[in-house]
């Protein structure tokens, strides 16, 4: 295969003009919202480049296609081959149930330790929203990838080990918990907030972004939630002093904000009242795990629903970047479904590897076949005068419209 590696040297990517990108093209309806995401990058590719870029694709197998290929869900040479290449792509993936791996996006995180994930949420014109004001919504959700109840460390109702950890918590710790039950464990470091939230900062900053809300329940678990929340307060003060400032400092600051990014905290439930009723006062947004996967779904409901959410998991010198919805298996082959999702996060994949260029293409392509009302069926039904095209015809208008 030709092409190059991207390469990651003292915190940058170093970017080739042929670099080689694995993608796992999805379970579901993941082959064609593939095939219609990879004609739109390598389009949008050639027109801005004339030719003189390219990527060069390598598939690597995870989910139900790994299965009936080797018997496994996640074969560890698709790891592998991540690791080796730094930089991947896919579609979504199945989560077995009863059996095998956990979960497989879930997998995928732990094992490359991609710590943030990152959600976009943006509104196109013209694209149904149950909101009047949709338009008021950019938000860019970092949530953390690796802990909280995602790390799974649970034991089931009735089970031997959860009745050892129910007798030990009451005897040593004077818990109360009734016998019989399940026991989740929820894990946070200082380690691993502060981590996220530096990145999640040093995003502001270098984006222009006004500032970073701290979204937590600290108010009930005040030594996970309430620490995540305190953990962020302290590295906007260790790292980022001189480019930050707490929200309850800024009156004493002569000119507001001064340029620097304000940082704030707010309750997980109260977030979800203000996404909705002041989206326009929140720019970045750091938050634990769970509290993240919720958010960042009810942000996407606001501005069109998951098809048109973009994400990635991101680490230090690798990203997998991801269709955020799920299979729709019985839309499989059909040619139907809305392929923005994965196209967009190829937007994002673009724009972390310094290939704006090729991003704003894209992103001119969307807005133009949205404004011409040539949609997918789920856009379609919503948008009285729309034509309804394929999954194939959809990216046939976002090319058309690359400019």
């Amino acid at each position: 295969m030709n092409g190059h590696l991207i390469e990651w040297r003292d915190g940058r990517w170093i970017v080739p003009d042929d670099p080689v990108i694995p993608f796992i093209e999805g379970d579901g309806t993941g082959p064609d919202i593939w095939r219609a995401a990879r004609r739109v990058f390598d389009a949008a590719v050639e027109k801005v480049s004339g030719g003189k870029r390219k990527v060069i694709w390598k598939e690597v197998l995870a989910g139900e296609k790994a299965y009936r290929e080797t018997g496994e869900w996640l074969p560890e040479s698709t790891l592998e081959e991540i690791q080796e290449h730094r930089i991947a792509i896919k579609g979504p993936l199945t989560t077995p149930v009863g059996t095998g791996i956990r979960s497989l996006n879930v997998a995928l995180r732990q094992k490359l330790d991609l710590y943030a994930c990152v959600r976009p949420v943006r509104y196109f014109r013209g694209v149904p929203s149950p909101m009047k004001e949709p338009h008021k919504l950019d938000v860019v959700i970092f949530r953390e990838n690796i802990e909280d109840v995602y790390a799974g460390i649970e034991f089931r109702a009735g089970s031997e080990a959860a009745e050892k950890l129910r007798t030990f918590l009451e005897s040593s710790f004077g818990a109360k918990i009734r016998p019989q039950s399940a026991i989740g464990i929820k894990p946070m470091s200082a380690f691993n907030s502060k981590r996220l939230v530096a990145r999640a900062i040093r995003y502001a900053i270098e984006r222009g972004r006004p500032s970073v809300t701290l979204v937590h329940k600290g108010n009930i678990m005040k030594f996970t939630e309430g620490a995540f929340r305190d953990w962020g307060y302290e590295v906007a003060r260790e790292q980022f002093a001189d480019r930050t400032v707490p929200e309850s400092e800024l009156a004493s600051l002569p000119a507001g904000a001064g340029g620097r990014v304000v940082i704030k905290d707010r309750i997980a439930d109260s977030m979800f009242q203000q996404v909705l009723l002041r989206p326009d006062e929140y720019s970045v947004i750091a938050t634990p795990n769970l509290n993240g996967d919720y958010l960042s779904d009810a942000c996407a409901a606001q501005v069109g629903g998951l098809g048109m959410a973009p994400g990635a998991n991101m680490g230090d010198g690798y990203a997998v970047f991801e269709a955020t919805h799920g299979t729709a298996p019985k839309y499989a082959g059909q040619d139907k479904v809305n392929p923005s999702s994965v196209i967009l996060s190829g937007v994002m994949m673009f724009q972390e590897l310094g290939w704006n260029d090729v991003a704003e293409a894209i992103i001119r392509g969307i807005e133009g076949a949205i404004a011409d009302r040539t949609v997918t069926y789920d856009l379609a039904r919503q948008m009285p005068g729309a034509t309804e095209v394929p999954t194939s015809g959809f990216a046939e208008a976002i090319i058309k419209h690359l400019l």
